[in-house]
């Protein structure tokens, strides 16, 4: 029973994850402030679910790690400014695949930073991501996209690469729990992103709206605090194949979302370099159980997926 209920849990914050990209062009507000009023609103919700169930932060397990949770959270907010203007620049469908190429990435770099050897098949695995990339962004030649598509792609890379070094930060992590690793994470991203909102944003001048800070509350509150809140919860009592066949829930509600609510376009190439980036990343799954897809996100863990 407890585990069909985290089984249900785990579904449900993945759903919820895959549509980040939608409320995302909803918002009218600059990547950066929307990263940090996520980052933000987000630990302030978890902080305050803790003190209703009269849960601490573990202070001494939290100081233990604090230089690596201050460099995961530097990624966590790096993470989320490039997919979130990934979506501004290109279709969201476009962007989450870009963003997946993650797991393929680590798949790549864990000869180094893991000591894990890096087989024929897993090179497969690459090169099928890379090919999917290619035929996504309309460089293969075939139909064409617009010119800021590329920008897009770009972005949406860049988030991937700062959430590959999230997820090998997470990996050296001691004795943590993921709500505490969470609630640091947020909290420091808060800290790099709010300098450079104030230096590079007028704040002032943006429509503060009631359905513009209702979306904002939105992403914090329930597609960061409330879902992290359920991914956690959940990840105790599922098992961790079947933890990563579910969190393929996440790229599929973006795509259909991008196609079916956005009425975004999508190329013939394009529906084949996503069906090649996904594939590869499902077969680098099978691979290795040890890393996990984006979640986030995802999300955009994303936000912090655990790893």
């Amino acid at each position: 029973m407890q585990q069909q209920k985290a089984k249900i849990e785990l579904t449900a914050s993945m759903f919820i994850f895959g549509t980040i990209g939608v409320v995302r062009r909803l918002l009218p507000f600059p990547s950066l402030l929307v990263s940090e009023g996520r980052s933000l609103i987000g630990a302030l919700f978890i902080l305050l679910c803790m003190a209703l169930i009269r849960r601490r932060p573990d202070g001494k397990a939290i100081r233990r790690n604090i230089l690596r949770l201050a460099a995961s959270g530097m990624c966590l907010g790096g993470n989320w400014y490039f997919l979130l203007e990934s979506y501004q620049h290109t279709t969201v469908a476009i962007g989450t695949v870009c963003y997946y190429t993650a797991p393929v990435l680590i798949l790549l770099l864990s000869p180094v930073f893991l000591k894990e050897k890096l087989t024929v098949r897993r090179l497969l695995c690459v090169a099928a991501a890379v090919a999917g990339v290619v035929l996504v962004s309309g460089l293969s030649g075939g139909e064409a996209l617009p010119a800021e598509n590329l920008q897009g792609v770009l972005y949406g890379l860049a988030a991937a690469c700062f959430y590959t070094a999230l997820v090998f930060l997470n990996k050296k992590l001691k004795n943590i729990s993921g709500l505490d690793r969470t609630l640091i994470q947020l909290a420091v991203a808060t800290a790099v992103l709010l300098p450079l909102v104030l230096l590079t944003e007028d704040v002032r001048a943006l429509e503060w709206s009631g359905r513009n800070i209702g979306l904002l509350l939105l992403l914090g509150i329930v597609h960061t605090g409330v879902t992290y809140m359920l991914y956690f919860g959940s990840l105790e009592y599922v098992p961790a194949q079947t933890a990563a066949l579910l969190s393929y829930i996440d790229p599929l509600v973006a795509v259909l979302s991008s196609a079916l609510i956005l009425r975004e376009p999508m190329t013939t190439a394009g529906w084949f370099g996503t069906v090649l980036v996904l594939g590869s990343t499902m077969l680098g799954e099978a691979l290795d159980r040890r890393v996990t897809v984006p979640a986030e996100a995802r999300n955009g863990s994303g936000g912090s997926a655990d790893s």
